[in-house]
């Protein structure tokens, strides 16, 4: 950056991003005209051919979600900034996190660690390219994400004793007290025992699951007229990252009520509601969600679970044939939101339907207590603590008054309706398995010596705790977004797939940091780390690949 420029840069982080977004925002226009282009087939998006192109489409909704990260950062950094909580902290976060950001839109964006996306393949024309580098995005870039600006950063974080999360949340008192007291919660039940459970593939203790109960953890977002707290999704991202910054796997015990009552909420009867919602959300009941198929994956549309009614009245059932994989926590559920084929004669989606399937809790010794239903387990690198599933279903027989809503065929539809909590959700817990792999990181540099020096004092050591801190407030700060647009009763599909797709690969960096600052230690089971980078990977998986998650997001850039 020449002279003139430096003396004509905004005095702050935030408006430096200001006056850069408008360019970032043309860029962004002009590239989804060029992928819609190259996807479109007689005048209407074609699903042939945005597969074919799915390198371009893909790497649209990259540039999109790194585009709307800019935009929320600044947004973030002028709530902070009007209420006096902007502060150096803050400014270096945003300097290098949207400076860095900034730069790769040009450079490169990387989708995975082998796959980078440059704008020209997304059908950008070079002039259109040059045009985007304006002079507040030079200034962005150049004074974002440099080796000064790191070292500082890392400095005035390294200050603090380590429980906080770098960087003002953003959040309001009450929010924070939220918090503090599932902060509080996590250092005196989960994280002194969380590593012991992992290596043992233990079950999180029932007495565990009896105090985020009572703390109100199932019933967070429940309306208080069903017994739940009646809080907002953003309540629910905090409390799902503290929660998966102990363990991932208490983190995503919420996930199941989360997921059973939104379905509830949005497809089930009144009779239904009554019934159901206060059970989940006093924690009476654990829900588990029962979809996915060995041979479907996320093609839903393909699903072969059937589901078939006999009898008349009251002594009417669904009897229930078919397979199903990768169910969490099914042995110690009490109902589970069972997706299945009731009309074979209806093609796709149109046959599908949602059952309250009830079964009694099992046990390792004798896991499904109930006939028509059996299953084994499926050993996993990570996400331990609930246990995952292969379930085989012989007959299983489901009352006909738990269809779902009460009228078959409505079961894809309402399944679409919980993707969006369910992905900002997502979203939080892949920031919270981030702040615990940069707690790890960053405790370990600061208390280890190499070469008569702690690790910190090292560049490429620092280097990595400053782009895993500013990355961490970035997937967070677009996490709240989403949910704040849920909470405002917005369509926030897209804003989801974007916290989910960022959040998961921001925690896989963040872990793998981790444990390269571990050295060789990292990659000994004893040391905790080991556990983040496990835990991390599954985030990228599920609840939408990121490829599916890539390819949706870029689906409804093209169609408008």
């Amino acid at each position: 950056m020449n002279a003139h420029a430096a003396a004509k840069a905004p005095a702050n982080a935030v408006a430096l991003i200001t006056a850069a977004l408008p360019a970032f925002e043309a860029l962004l226009a002009e590239a989804t005209a060029a992928v819609r282009a190259k996807v479109l087939d007689g005048g209407r998006v074609s699903s042939a051919r945005l597969e074919a192109e799915q390198h371009a489409a893909h790497g649209l909704a990259w540039l999109a979600t790194y585009v709307t990260a800019l935009r929320e950062l600044a947004a973030y950094g002028e709530r902070l900034d009007a209420e006096g909580r902007y502060g150096a902290v803050e400014d270096s976060a945003l300097r290098i996190g949207a400076g860095e950001y900034a730069a790769q839109i040009f450079g490169g964006i990387p989708m995975s660690q082998g796959e980078i996306v440059r704008l020209p393949a997304l059908g950008l024309p070079a002039g259109a390219v040059a045009a985007a580098r304006t002079e507040a995005v030079e200034m962005l870039i150049a004074g974002g994400n440099t080796p000064e600006n790191r070292a500082h950063f890392v400095a005035l974080f390294s200050q603090s004793d380590g429980t906080a999360s770098v960087g003002d949340p953003g959040l309001d008192e009450t929010l924070e007290a939220i918090r503090s007291e599932m902060r509080r919660f996590c250092a005196a039940e989960v994280t002194p025992h969380a590593h012991e459970w992992h290596l043992k593939n233990d079950y999180i203790p029932m007495e565990v699951v009896e105090k985020m109960a009572e703390l109100g953890v199932f019933g967070l977002t429940i309306p208080e007229e069903f017994g739940g707290m009646g809080l907002s999704k953003v309540s629910m991202c905090v409390v799902s990252e503290e929660l998966s910054r102990g363990y991932i796997g208490v983190g995503s015990l919420g996930t199941r009520s989360e997921i059973a009552a939104e379905l509830i909420l949005c497809g089930g009867t009144d009779g239904q509601k009554q019934h159901w919602l206060p059970k989940i959300a006093s924690g009476e009941i654990l829900p588990t969600a029962v979809f996915t198929e060995p041979n479907t994956g996320s093609d839903l549309a393909s699903l072969r679970t059937k589901a078939v009614k006999q009898g008349e009245g009251e002594a009417a059932v669904w009897k229930v044939s078919g397979n199903k994989t990768w169910i969490t926590h099914p042995v110690r559920a009490d109902i589970m939101t069972l997706l299945v084929r009731t009309d074979p004669a209806e093609p796709g989606y149109k046959g599908l339907s949602m059952l309250i399937a009830e079964k009694p809790r099992g046990s390792d010794a004798e896991p499904f207590p109930v006939e028509g239903l059996t299953g084994g387990e499926i050993e996993v690198l990570g996400y331990r603590g609930m246990k995952e599933y292969e379930l085989a279903f012989d007959g299983f027989a489901v009352k006909a008054e738990n269809l779902l809503g009460g009228e078959p065929g409505q079961g894809f539809k309402q399944l679409m309706q919980t993707f969006e909590a369910a992905r900002i959700q997502t979203a939080a817990r892949a920031v919270g398995v981030a702040q615990s792999a940069f707690d790890l990181g960053l405790r370990y540099a600061q208390e280890r010596t190499q070469f008569g020096k702690k690790l910190v004092a090292f560049p490429r050591v620092a280097d990595k705790l400053a782009m895993m801190a500013a990355e961490i407030l970035i997937a967070r700060q677009l996490t709240y977004f989403a949910a704040r647009e849920k909470d405002a009763g917005r369509r926030c599909d897209l804003e989801a797939g974007m916290a989910k797709l960022l959040g998961a690969r921001v925690a896989w960096a963040a872990a793998d940091n981790a444990l390269q600052i571990h050295g060789g230690n990292g990659f000994a089971l004893e040391y905790p780390v080991s556990r983040v980078l496990c835990d991390a990977r599954i985030l990228n998986i599920f609840e939408g690949a990121a490829e599916i998650q890539a390819q949706v997001i870029a689906r409804r850039l093209v169609e408008g």
